[in-house]
This record gives structure tokens, sequence and C-alpha cells, in this order.
């Protein structure tokens, strides 16, 4: 978790020391949702970039990791429950990316818990396994090899119906963030109580700043801040990669 304090006076600090002027709380909260947002969305293309890699080194491990931790921030494992009115499972509200689904067994012969996993399917594979002159025996789902289908974004079928509750492993999106403030003789001061921190990884906190005044460079008209943050990302992302 990041400061939403910090952040804000850092690049007030900076805006100040390139003399482009005064970021308001109201333009700062909205470039920083959107900053944040970016970054985010940044960690799983960096995840699929690496996947795509060998990862037979220290060097390659390393960063795999150090991605796969700031990710980890936003994993939950939640219950989802079937709907006899749809007769699908309805996904979390707060999910942004779905990842395993899997429901609890427990051995009747020799009473070992454990977890399947439900596979996800096209809907192209589901019509072939459950199809007339399709499926057979060997194919068509079991409890023991269940399967799904993403129906609607926060929907799946998942076949054959099974024991109600299923458990899915979600992403759900940061916190919209918020410097929250009060008014005293016509000067926002710092409010934590009304106030919300930046969900991402701490270690993205220069990155965060220098997106901020990028950003600020388009969105509020402050081209020299934007030119400002673009230069300094730059740099960083070259240190980085030496």
């Amino acid at each position: 978790m990041i400061s939403v304090d910090t952040v804000y006076q850092r690049v007030l600090a900076l805006a100040n020391k390139e003399q482009r002027g005064y970021i308001t709380p109201q333009e700062f909260n909205l470039l920083a949702n959107q900053a944040q947002m970016e970054i985010f969305e940044q960690y799983f293309y960096d995840e699929s970039l690496q996947d795509k890699n060998l990862k037979n080194s220290t060097e390659m491990s390393n960063i795999d990791e150090n991605i796969d931790e700031k990710i980890s921030i936003f994993k939950r494992t939640e219950d989802i429950h079937f709907s006899n009115k749809t007769g699908l499972y309805a996904l979390p509200l707060e999910m942004y990316r779905l990842g395993m689904v899997m429901y609890p067994y427990t051995n009747s012969d020799t009473g070992e818990y454990g977890v399947i996993e439900v596979e996800q399917v096209t809907e192209e594979e589901i019509t072939y396994l459950l199809g007339p002159g399709f499926g057979s025996n060997y194919t068509r789902p079991t409890d023991a090899y269940p399967v799904f289908v993403r129906r609607a974004y926060r929907a799946i079928a998942v076949f054959p119906i099974i024991m109600d509750p299923l458990a899915a492993n979600i992403i759900v999106k940061p916190a919209k963030v918020r410097w929250g403030y009060v008014v005293v003789n016509g000067k926002a001061l710092y409010d934590s109580g009304s106030s919300i921190n930046f969900d991402i990884h701490e270690a993205d906190v220069t990155e965060l700043v220098y997106k901020i005044l990028s950003l600020a460079g388009i969105v509020i008209a402050k081209p020299g801040l934007g030119t400002y943050g673009d230069q300094q990302i730059t740099a960083q992302k070259t240190q980085e990669k030496q």
C-alpha cells in the first residue's frame, strides 16, 4: 500500500520545482486513479511477456517472483453459488479477472479431502463434449472431471452441475484512490479519514509519481509536466534494464 498523501506531496513538489503550476486535489484524484490502473494493467502485460521467455535463469526467476508478488496483492478466493433461476454460477461483483474454479470433495472410501479443478472450455468444445453423436462416456464431463463455460462476464455454466458452492480464484481491481481534504482558511488540508491509499505495490511509488506528472500534460493541459514525467519514466526503465 502506498500513502496517497505521500504521492500527492511529491507530485506537488516536482510540479513546483518545474514551475508548471498547481495540481488541484480534484485533478490529482483523477490522474492518480488513471495512473494506478495503467501500472496495474502493466503487471499482467509483464507477466505475459515473461511467460513467453525461458525461465531457466536466476535473473528470470527473480523477475517472475517480483511480478507475482505485485499481482498477489489483488488475488482472492471466493465462494460462488448456483442460481436455480439462471442455471449459472454467479461470479463475484468485485472480480476483475477469473483464475481457477474448483470444488472440494471427500473420498467416500478413504475420507481423504481435496479439491478438483473445474476446467474452462469454449462453447465449441462443450458442444462437442455434450452434443448428440459427439460426446461419449469417455469425453463427457463428470463429477470427477467437470468443465465450465463463460456465459457472461460475471457468470459461468458448469457441466455437470455439482455441489454448491464452488470456489473461484479471482483478481480484484485496486480500490479507487482519493486524497481527502478539508478546507481551512481557503486551503485544502489532508484528511486521512476520508482518504483512500493506493493498492499497488510500494516498489512502484516512483513510477506512480512520474506517471501522474506525465498524465497531467495530457489530461489537464500541463505539457511541461507531461514531458518531464515521460523523461523520468524512460530514465527509470532504462536503469532497471541495466
